[in-house]
């Protein structure tokens, strides 16, 4: 007689980091969250969703209702992805200017965010990235993105002792547990807004 083995849902996320710099902390945290993942958390997996290549948004760009190809690409992995992992480093007090652009791409018609369970990492100074996490939740309400609540994860990347080696990979143990539990909140919350749990 057969058995049937009960398996879980795997849950796609796409993480997206709002700086382009190669050795970014905020790219730092991706990654650690992507080995974290595949490590420790099993049913979901993260892909790096690059945003270096879209244009500016400009809806002259717009075709017969089409976007450009880097876009229409961009556009198509928020639409499959189950939810979205966010990195947002904090410039002048608010979320960086690639990472408001590819929200704003995505976010044209048909809205490719709408009613996704999302999560969000910063690195930064002082506030650790605090203040750009709230103008994105803020953009998010628009969006019809639905943020976790708790935990949130803000690292302060300048405080000693070093949370990120010379190639911007973390290294903090306390803050790579961190992640796990953000990452977990995100699994079961996603799990739940889909009505698999």
């Amino acid at each position: 007689m057969e058995t049937l083995v009960a398996t879980k849902p795997l849950i796609k996320v796409a993480a997206i980091a709002g700086s382009l710099r190669k050795g970014s902390f905020n790219r730092g945290l991706l990654r650690a969250a992507m080995q974290i993942c595949s490590e420790s958390i099993s049913g979901m997996s993260i892909e790096y969703v690059d945003i270096a290549g879209l244009p500016m948004l400009n809806t002259d760009l717009e075709v017969d209702g089409k976007y450009p190809p880097a876009v229409e690409a961009f556009r198509q992995k928020i639409r499959q992805a189950d939810s979205i992992l966010f990195a947002s480093p904090e410039y002048n007090c608010s979320v960086t200017a690639p990472l408001k652009n590819a929200v704003d791409w995505a976010s044209r018609t048909p809205n490719a965010w709408a009613d996704k369970p999302a999560a969000i990492l910063s690195a930064g100074g002082g506030f650790g990235g605090g203040r750009s996490q709230y103008h994105l939740r803020q953009i998010g309400v628009s969006l019809d993105l639905h943020f976790i609540n708790k935990p949130e994860f803000f690292l302060n990347a300048f405080q000693p002792p070093a949370k990120f080696d010379s190639d911007g990979n973390l290294i903090d143990e306390a803050a790579k547990e961190k992640i796990k539990e953000v990452l977990l909140a995100l699994h079961l919350f996603t799990l739940r807004l889909n009505g698999k749990c």
